[in-house]
């Protein structure tokens, strides 16, 4: 296998308040939710989902909680909050603030405010209205390291 993770996705309690969020927030771009038309019933999941190309080509995911719990065959509980964190680089230091900021004002909560770290870094959490965890960071030097 490849080392590559082709898309990630995350289990959401609303996913029209989700996808408004990451569009605000991480200023995302989405053709809005898709699949519609593939409703759920009691044991088969529904179909809709928003979908975000990043520029890596990564697809990030946002899919409803409930439904993400029935396609993978898991109890709805284990599709809970973050027990890891997501991150993204920025190439300015003030962009961390500013992610932040717009976490929060579009219905984020700031877990922890930036601060430089003596490993060479400037970051900061949030988290998204789901609970799952955001950390921002922008490198020192300029460039993560190799």
């Amino acid at each position: 296998m490849k080392a590559n993770i082709a898309a990630l996705t995350l289990g959401v309690d609303d996913l029209e308040r989700s996808l408004r969020f990451y569009r605000e927030a991480l200023e995302l771009s989405s053709p809005g939710i898709i699949g519609t038309e593939f409703e759920a019933d009691d044991t088969t999941p529904g179909g809709a989902v928003a979908m975000f190309t990043l520029d890596s080509g990564l697809i990030l995911s946002l899919y409803e909680r409930e439904n993400l719990a029935k396609d993978a065959g898991v109890a709805p509980e284990r599709i809970t909050g973050s027990p890891m964190s997501l991150g993204c680089f920025v190439s300015d230091r003030n962009e961390v603030d500013r992610i932040l900021e717009r976490a929060q004002a579009a219905g984020g909560t700031i877990v922890r405010a930036p601060l430089e770290r003596p490993w060479g870094i400037y970051a900061g959490y949030f988290a998204d209205p789901d609970g799952h965890l955001w950390e921002v960071v922008y490198f020192l030097g300029g460039q993560p390291p190799n």
